[in-house]
């Protein structure tokens, strides 16, 4: 472990993110690796919250949503997010969460398509799962699912096929998927791609545009440190040429809004995915997280991100913690996220013992303990430290403790 100690030194030294900690709030004595859950406090969110609570809607009332533009901020924050994504300014609006953004874009593709199928991951974050299944029931029959694996995804693309749901970073295991690849095969074969990025926003070297992605949803509390809830988005590559109507229709998607008109008129750009009345406090905090991105380039987050996971691994296998908990993510930096799993049979037990040790990561049912490695607020010597944590608690089996054993409601 002395070797690993040195090495977290050497690289906090050179690190050029370093500074970035000192942009957060966090707990003293506690080292978090849960960012791929939910970012820390961003000093610049916390912020940007107060002077929307305090200075917009304590002093200038409902006079705001025009004197301080709040009506504005579903672009305006897609706009902020753009460079994190690959993406130019008009092809992302904020709004709603992932599962509600995923609803309105399955229902305007299959509302335009004559094919109805649309394949899943099987081990997809399961709200997404959720969401095709509750539209295929209320279609009764109309829409067909089918399940795969992502590696069988391209062998059941064929001319039934109308979209494919799937999340670029497997939110359980932190497998990294090939999307330009997939988006290549489906677009041969006429099918639309929606990418759920998640684990990946704010972190990884998205491009959605090399990868020519069609449509794409995310959210804001975990990478981008926007807050708990804080809103999705959608990403459109045609915002010029949208197709459909959502089954989720909303005042602030009509043309125009105000008009108050009788009948529904979709707005013919990104509004067109608006429901209802933004979130504005949440919406302006995330817009102050993303403050903290805009001097950095994609390729520093996930180089640094990857070392981080590298420098636990290493530490993990100098202290021999090899066979006691076992990997399930790829060890090959473009076959994974900004995260890395393990598999143990008291992986939830685990889990609590480390946070009783100011060690915060989380658990995903049956068995799996995961750890975020985010690189703006992360030293390598935080890394090293939750290793030896881990090590003691694993050498000295105080996870078997009760008080572990006892599930939380939120695991």
């Amino acid at each position: 472990m002395i070797d690993s100690k040195q090495q977290a030194l050497r690289l906090d030294e050179h690190d050029a993110l370093k500074a970035y900690r000192e942009r957060f709030d966090l707990p003293e004595a506690t080292i978090y690796l849960d960012g791929n859950s939910l970012g820390p406090l961003s000093i610049a969110a916390l912020q940007a919250l107060n002077t929307c609570a305090k200075d917009q809607w304590g002093k200038d009332l409902i006079k705001s949503w025009n004197v301080h533009d709040w009506i504005g901020l579903p672009q305006r924050i897609g706009a902020a997010l753009a460079p994190l994504l690959g993406a130019k300014q008009d092809q992302l609006i904020v709004c709603d969460s992932i599962s509600v953004n995923l609803f309105k874009l399955l229902t305007r593709i299959l509302s335009a398509n004559e094919r109805k199928r649309v394949l899943l991951q099987t081990d997809n974050f399961p709200t997404d799962n959720y969401v095709a299944q509750g539209l295929a029931e209320f279609a009764r029959g109309d829409i067909s699912l089918s399940y795969h694996q992502t590696s069988d995804i391209v062998e059941h693309l064929d001319s039934d096929v109308a979209a494919v749901v799937l999340s670029h970073v497997n939110y359980k295991t932190g497998e990294r998927y090939d999307i330009k690849t997939i988006c290549q095969q489906a677009h041969q074969t006429g099918a639309i791609v929606i990418c759920d990025l998640a684990h990946s926003a704010g972190v990884l070297n998205v491009d959605l545009h090399a990868w020519q992605v069609d449509f794409a949803v995310g959210c804001g509390y975990k990478y981008l440190n926007g807050g708990p809830g804080a809103p999705g988005f959608i990403y459109a590559a045609r915002p010029e040429a949208l197709i459909g109507r959502s089954a989720l229709q909303g005042w602030m998607g009509h043309q125009s809004p105000f008009a108050f008109d009788h009948s529904y008129s979709q707005a013919s750009d990104m509004r067109s995915f608006l429901v209802g009345t933004p979130p504005v406090l949440s919406m302006a905090a995330l817009l102050g997280a993303l403050t903290d991105f805009q001097e950095l380039t994609l390729p520093q987050l996930e180089q640094k991100a990857l070392a981080l996971g590298d420098l636990f691994l290493r530490s993990l296998s100098d202290l021999g913690l090899d066979e006691e908990i076992r990997l399930v993510t790829p060890t090959e930096h473009a076959q994974r996220g900004a995260q890395l799993s393990f598999e143990h049979e008291n992986a939830y037990a685990l889990c609590q013992a480390l946070i009783a040790e100011g060690v915060i990561g989380d658990f995903r049912a049956p068995n799996v303990l995961r750890f975020g490695f985010s690189p703006l607020f992360l030293s390598f010597a935080d890394v090293v430290e939750a290793a030896l944590k881990l090590h003691e608690i694993v050498r000295c089996k105080s996870y078997l403790d009760e008080r572990f054993l006892r599930r939380n409601t939120v695991t």
